[in-house]
């Protein structure tokens, strides 16, 4: 959209708004005091007709009451301030689902023939569906976090890469690092290997943790420079999806420990 709003006369602003009526996007258009003065056709259709007539609503009306008032706030200082271009936002608006939406906003000053701004041009995009996707995965994430935080046995797990992605309490209480100083760096950097034999006596790598289990032997040094022997099991994560390997976890337990190998 060009920033500067110029003067049309009627022939060309009606083969503008044709245009814009076909957008297959809700449009709106606001005045200074937040009045929509425009509404493309796919801005009806998402509005509940109960509602009454969309032109001449207050836009913040149709938001989330938590939202009204700052959003009103917002959008009167930037147009005072001289109207500086403002960048996407996500709001619930309320559509003809009966619910309030989330829709991610695209926003346009408009301005007059000096250049001064005189409203906003607003293009609706819904996005609830990638909202709710979102934040189930973030409440799943979660839940699987919770769990791997409560588990007795120290465990570790990567990504595909060996970057260290998670450390349960247990693990920080058996190696004295806290999570934070191990997330983020390579697991053989990260946990200081004396020396790593598994159960068939053959030299393991993460490499060799990818591709099968792991279960043996191994020989660590703590943040307090001390050499600790753990029994060392891991397994590669399977994405179930695609089948691929995502990643590995280890379970690391001293010798005596009454946890038990999966097998």
């Amino acid at each position: 959209m060009n920033p500067t709003q110029l003067s049309l006369d009627a022939a060309a602003e009606a083969a503008a708004m044709i245009s814009i009526d076909e957008l297959p996007l809700p449009y709106l258009e606001i005045d200074m005091r937040g009045i929509i003065t425009r509404a493309n056709r796919a801005a009806l259709a998402i509005y509940p007709p109960e509602q009454g007539e969309l032109v001449g609503q207050l836009a913040f009306s149709l938001l989330a009451g938590r939202d009204r008032k700052l959003s009103l706030q917002s959008f009167t200082a930037m147009l005072q301030s001289g109207g500086e271009e403002p960048s996407a936002v996500i709001r619930y608006l309320y559509d003809q689902s009966r619910r309030y939406s989330a829709y991610q906003l695209y926003r346009s000053v408009m301005r007059d023939a000096a250049g001064k701004p005189s409203g906003m041009r607003i293009v609706c995009v819904n996005v609830a569906e990638t909202t709710q996707a979102l934040e189930e995965t973030r409440r799943r994430n979660l839940w699987l976090e919770s769990v791997l935080h409560s588990l007795p046995e120290a465990l570790i797990v990567t990504d595909a890469t060996g970057v260290i992605t998670d450390v349960n309490p247990a693990a920080e209480e058996l190696l004295g690092w806290k999570a934070a100083e191990l997330v983020g760096k390579v697991i053989e950097e990260g946990l200081q290997w004396r020396s790593l034999a598994s159960s068939v006596k053959s030299r393991t790598t993460f490499l060799t943790e990818l591709t099968s289990e792991c279960n043996g032997f191994s020989t660590l040094v703590d943040h307090d420079g001390r050499e600790i022997v753990v029994r060392v099991w891991s397994s590669p994560i399977l994405d179930k999806q695609t089948g691929s390997i995502a990643g590995i976890v280890l379970v690391l337990y001293k010798p005596g420990n009454a946890f038990t190998v999966p097998r």
